[in-house]
């Protein structure tokens, strides 16, 4: 990143500010909403994927204990009646990672290969038909567990390869966890599945670019504090607007998903 021009750090900047929107806005999109913007401005795909991952376990960390910190706060005034469960769903997250602990596995090891563009073309057309039953406020509701595992299994196994399975997970997620959990139930996934994923880069001795998050953290900072406030802006609200925005959100990412494949 040592002979980009002066431009493309101002425009790497601005993406990782959206990275950062994005992510604790919609708790999810992060990567996927992101690399095919970094990929235009200099397409080295190991040299962001790094940081990325770390921005995703430092960003998830401090907004699950600064909500956990908040709702036992509310807990303890008597207040927020709908998260007396907490903000994670704990059961429906230690159900799905047994689910997904294998195929995650399976795809950093890279024991299995799956051409990139059929595996793309898979997940991004399941999630556009999802994306769009929710924009039609009509979401798609599995009554089907062997489905649901097959979705989990396969968004797994993307994110294994790359940091890209989230949106197939999510079409998953969000139809067994409250909109109230979501984000930090997603978090705490995200954070797992992470930390496996920089296990494979250290082993395999990838440049985790730490001199960069000096000046990349910041921006994804900014992004992030705007972020929270929209994400609480659209809990808040009418559940319809709520799945609408997931809906447009899960359709974005799948053609940004699209788009990656022309220019990698």
């Amino acid at each position: 990143m040592s002979d980009l021009h002066a431009y493309q750090y101002v425009l790497i900047a601005l993406v990782f500010v959206w990275s950062g929107f994005v992510r604790s806005g919609l708790g999810f999109g992060g990567a996927v909403m992101s690399l095919p913007f970094l990929l235009l401005i200099d397409n080295h795909p190991l040299v962001y994927l790094p940081i990325i991952a770390v921005h995703l376990l430092f960003f998830s960390s401090i907004t699950v204990w600064q909500n956990y910190q908040k709702h036992r706060q509310q807990k303890l005034a008597g207040l927020n009646e709908n998260l007396e469960g907490g903000t994670i769903d704990w059961a429906y997250l230690k159900k799905s990672m047994k689910i997904m602990i294998v195929p995650k596995l399976i795809g950093v090891a890279g024991l299995l290969t799956i051409p990139a563009s059929v595996m793309t073309g898979i997940i991004f057309s399941i999630v556009s038909v999802y994306a769009v039953t929710y924009i039609l406020n009509k979401p798609f509701k599995s009554t089907n567990p062997m489905l649901d595992k097959i979705f989990l299994m396969l968004g797994a196994y993307i994110s294994g390869t790359s940091l890209i399975g989230a949106p197939l997970i999510i079409s998953v997620f969000g139809t067994h966890v409250s909109k109230y959990q979501l984000r930090d139930t997603l978090f705490v996934l995200w954070f797992i599945l992470v930390v496996i994923k920089m296990v494979a880069f250290l082993i395999a001795g990838v440049n985790l670019q730490l001199i960069h998050h000096l000046w990349l953290l910041p921006c994804a900072t900014v992004g992030h504090l705007i972020g929270l406030r929209f994400h609480q802006k659209i809990v808040d609200g009418d559940p319809k607007v709520f799945y609408r925005v997931l809906g447009v959100s899960l359709l974005s990412v799948s053609l940004m998903g699209v788009v990656s494949l022309f220019i990698k």
